[in-house]
């Protein structure tokens, strides 16, 4: 399978340099000054500084380049992936896609993998997710991911094709798993990353990791996945990863919060929106996501961080 990566931030120019090594790839780049200056110094200065290219990764930003590649990952933001699959959909048509963002659109409330299958629908989709940084993947550290697709056999073709020598993929056919603990892990890391900035200690941080995870699993396990799915790397292994790390944008957000700083605009953060569509979901489902809700309360201002201390503190006390 030969494999193109569709966006060049930071963690699809690392995938693509870890793909590269291992066999001739291609990166675009929405912009031509930006493929072209990539190109001219091997490098995304703007993006991922310090990572080298290999050179067998191509970087374009003709999007004709899609007709010579079976496997399209797609690293866009999970907010404007339906406008960019919608304006390159005869591109995509056919092909294997592999969503590698995390997160809930706000309008639908569906996840990438939902997305994908209602946008492209003759294409084949698949997600990858779990703990990862950019940095780590591009200087060839060990990372562990999971790569969600069904049926299982498409599953196993492409976890040998995407598999690198410091890139280990683990499958499993649960897309819906996978998807919601990639994506409410950014939310549980905005609440942590609050409450380290509002110097209310680690032990809140631990319990609020522990009960985000419950809210990960209540609505996952409403949406029919597994449970399993939830306690592997999809879920569990990126929720450690996310909430202990100012390498985190959620985290950072959640920083700024809890310390009354401004954040900069112009930098994505999957888990804003994501807070809000999930909380709008679990309102209509009639699911109890009280980290969630206080996170999109916080965000839009209906709360400031003391009085969202206390309102959970003093929620009723209940059977674990």
């Amino acid at each position: 399978m030969s494999v193109a990566v569709l966006g060049a931030g930071a963690f699809g120019t690392a995938l693509a340099i870890s793909l590269a090594r291992k066999a001739p790839t291609t990166l675009w780049c929405r912009s031509k000054d930006h493929a072209d200056e990539i190109r001219s110094t091997r490098e995304n200065t703007r993006r991922l500084p310090g990572a080298p290219l290999p050179d067998a990764l191509a970087v374009t930003s003709d999007i004709a380049c899609l007709g010579a590649h079976d496997v399209i990952l797609l690293a866009v933001p999970m907010q404007k992936m339906r406008g960019f699959l919608t304006a390159h959909q005869a591109a995509l048509s056919g092909k294997t896609l592999v969503a590698c963002c995390k997160g809930i659109e706000l309008d639908s409330g569906l996840g990438p993998v939902a997305v994908l299958r209602d946008t492209v629908p003759d294409a084949t989709a698949a997600l990858l997710t779990g703990p990862s940084f950019a940095a780590d993947i591009a200087l060839g550290l060990p990372t562990a991911l999971t790569l969600a697709c069904d049926p299982d056999e498409t599953g196993k073709a492409l976890q040998a094709t995407l598999s690198t020598d410091n890139l280990r993929l683990y499958r499993t056919t649960d897309l819906t798993g996978a998807e919601i603990g990639g994506a409410l892990k950014n939310v549980i890391a905005i609440a942590c990353g609050a409450v380290i900035g509002a110097r209310l200690g680690d032990s809140a941080r631990a319990a609020l990791m522990t009960r985000g995870y419950a809210e990960m699993q209540r609505l996952a396990l409403a949406r029919g996945a597994r449970p399993e799915t939830l306690a592997g790397l999809s879920g569990f292994g990126d929720l450690t990863l996310t909430c202990g790390s100012e390498l985190s944008r959620n985290f950072r957000l959640g920083l700024s919060l809890g310390r009354g700083e401004a954040f900069d605009p112009s930098i994505t953060v999957e888990g804003a929106a994501t807070a809000r569509a999930t909380a709008k979901t679990a309102h209509a489902m009639g699911l109890e996501m009280p980290i969630t809700q206080t996170v999109t309360n916080l965000l839009d201002q209906r709360l400031t961080i003391s009085d969202a201390a206390d309102q959970l503190l003093k929620r009723p006390l209940k059977e674990e």
